[in-house]
């Protein structure tokens, strides 16, 4: 047995502590310490996609700083080679640490009744302030109104004002100053989650002044604050956020410095995947995981591999599946689909098929400009992950891809469901299109798929098998066909010698059976044929004739790009 199933995976897991307390395997980050350290700066904001390992590296951060912070913890990681600034540096602060992460509400009072929350447990942290000889009789008050609660709807909520909230983090961070006799380090998680949540909920403007003013307060001109570290998935422009913040330090996924402390490099993850036994499958892993570059250095999700290689500590024949995008709303990507013209779904094309596209890239927007061009949503979906940088071109120009399977499997899951929604605003043409089926006019319904396509995004990937493109035409048709409830339509179905792709038994007890082509060298006729023949062959029609359908229709359906073809087989 290999000596790595001695730890477990830390899926989810972003607690620093935890990780030693509960023996699980530790990718080793902690020289990310040192870098901050020796590349000093005042208040640094590090932007990258989620689940990139954030959390954790803020939560080690205040392992390492925080005022009592066990030495042990670190033992045998590399940041405990670097005496020096162990000895300087490690437990000699106090630490704020809050994350905004779960700041968010269907209106503003419900959103910031979250941020009361988040600020009010973290000042209860320090609850010795309450009586510490150090601070002044107002100094106590200052304190008491942090953490003052009151009953609401059945639980004690806390009842900060507004004013209060403002200027929690300078008053709070001026209060541990004042007792522990040091400078505060100020540590933010997920900074721009409550901007995001207002954007969609409509109180954008609200947010904004409200983060504005307490990391206006917190970060500029505080003479408690030591350094601050904030981290976020997008840099929101200066001029919405960071108003006369001169002392900010950004980095961002171009960025070189820093690029390695993000995610799992290639040596990571053979490292760990050495450890566990799963060698075997680096290459799978790599094709589906790997692919973001972070400055100049390519990276892994650790999100993925750690799940992946769970799944196949469990099961060695696991298939890879899409773990990064069940963790994250996709509304982003339907969105950007939905806005997207011929122009711009061209270009979706082009990506799917592994190519890249050259873009303007702002790294600094306002939420509120998100949606004013198509161009805005293609530096959003680079900041989130969803593309990422094969090269730079000329200043902000970019030339950027989909970074691996994973993502590219993505677009197209959220193509398909977009396809649906808009075929169905037309419901007299979808029904027409039905019904020309089982009515035997293949000339009708190939007119309609066309048109349907024609509008559509097309896999055109030649590096994709035919297989998994037949199986995207087949998801784009099944969608369709869906439409009439009162069909029962099974896909993939054993019938006869194999399994048919589609089968329909209409209300009226017409079996159909469709086979689906995908024509690599263009032969829509000779791909139709071919179904037909498979059909005929494998005997798909045997369990329809089995249930007494009164007639049964058989079609070969070819797809090439944005063009079709449906056949009707005429033998019988």
């Amino acid at each position: 047995m290999n000596q790595g199933l001695k730890k477990k995976l830390p899926v989810g897991i972003e607690n620093f502590k935890e990780f030693f307390r509960e023996d699980f395997y530790f990718v080793d980050k902690t020289m990310f310490i040192a870098e901050l350290l020796r590349n000093w700066g005042k208040v640094n904001l590090f932007t990258r996609p989620r689940r990139f390992g954030k959390s954790l590296n803020m939560s080690m951060l205040k392992a390492f700083f925080e005022t009592g912070a066990d030495s042990k913890l670190f033992d045998g990681l590399k940041i405990s080679q670097e005496k020096e600034l162990c000895a300087k540096y490690m437990g000699k602060f106090p630490v704020i640490s809050i994350t905004f992460k779960s700041v968010e509400g269907f209106d503003y009072q419900t959103a910031c009744d979250a941020l009361r929350y988040v600020i009010g447990m973290e000042a209860l942290r320090f609850r010795f302030l309450e009586n510490s000889s150090r601070l002044s009789n107002e100094e106590h008050v200052m304190y008491r109104n942090l953490i003052k609660v009151e009953m609401g709807q059945g639980d004690s909520v806390f009842s900060m004002s507004e004013s209060v909230l403002f200027t929690s983090l300078k008053v709070l961070s001026q209060l541990l100053s004042k007792h522990y006799d040091s400078q505060v380090i100020l540590l933010i998680d997920e900074y721009d989650v409550p901007l995001d949540k207002a954007f969609q909920a409509g109180y954008y403007e609200k947010m904004v002044n409200l983060i504005r003013s307490m990391l206006g307060n917190a970060l500029k001109t505080n003479e408690y604050l030591y350094f601050a570290v904030l981290t976020g998935c997008l840099r929101i422009s200066k001029e919405s956020i960071f108003t006369g913040l001169n002392n900010l330090e950004v980095h961002t996924i171009t960025d070189s410095r820093y690029a390695g402390y993000f995610g799992f490099t290639e040596t990571d993850v053979m490292e760990m995947l050495e450890f566990y036994g799963l060698e075997d499958h680096g290459d799978t892993i790599r094709e589906w995981y790997d692919g973001y570059r972070f400055g100049k250095m390519e990276v892994y999700c650790p999100w993925d591999v750690i799940n992946y290689c769970k799944a196949l500590l469990n099961d060695s024949d696991a298939k890879p599946l899409n773990y990064w995008a069940n963790t994250s709303g996709n509304a982003l990507v339907r969105r950007f689909i939905g806005k997207a013209d011929r122009r711009t779904r061209s270009e979706i094309e082009n990506l799917i098929a592994g190519e890249s596209i050259v873009k303007t890239v702002n790294q600094e927007l306002t939420y509120s400009e998100l949606d004013s061009s198509i161009e805005n949503l293609w530096s959003v979906l680079f900041a989130t992950g969803y593309l990422t940088l094969k090269e730079r071109s000329t200043g902000r120009q970019c030339s950027l891809v989909i970074p691996n399977r994973e993502i590219r499997e993505l677009f197209i899951s959220q193509i398909q469901e977009w396809f649906q929604e808009e075929s169905r605003a037309d419901a007299g043409k979808l029904r027409e299109f039905c019904r020309a089926f089982p009515q035997g006019d293949a000339v009708r319904a190939e007119e309609l798929l066309n048109e349907y396509l024609w509008k559509s995004i097309s896999i055109r990937d030649t590096a994709v098998r035919a297989d998994r493109k037949e199986n995207f035409y087949h998801g784009m048709l099944l969608g369709l066909l869906q439409y009439e409830s009162e069909w029962d339509i099974t896909s993939n179905a054993e019938s006869g010698e194999g399994y048919s792709d589609i089968l329909i038994r209409t209300e009226n007890r017409t079996g159909i059976v469709m086979e689906i082509k995908y024509a690599d060298d263009g032969d829509l006729e000779q791909s139709c044929e071919k179904a037909l023949n498979q059909i005929e062959e494998k005997k798909y029609d045997a369990v329809l004739k089995k249930e007494g359908m009164k007639e049964i229709l058989k079609y070969g359906i070819a797809f090439y790009k944005k063009n079709c073809r449906v056949v009707l087989d005429s033998k019988e």
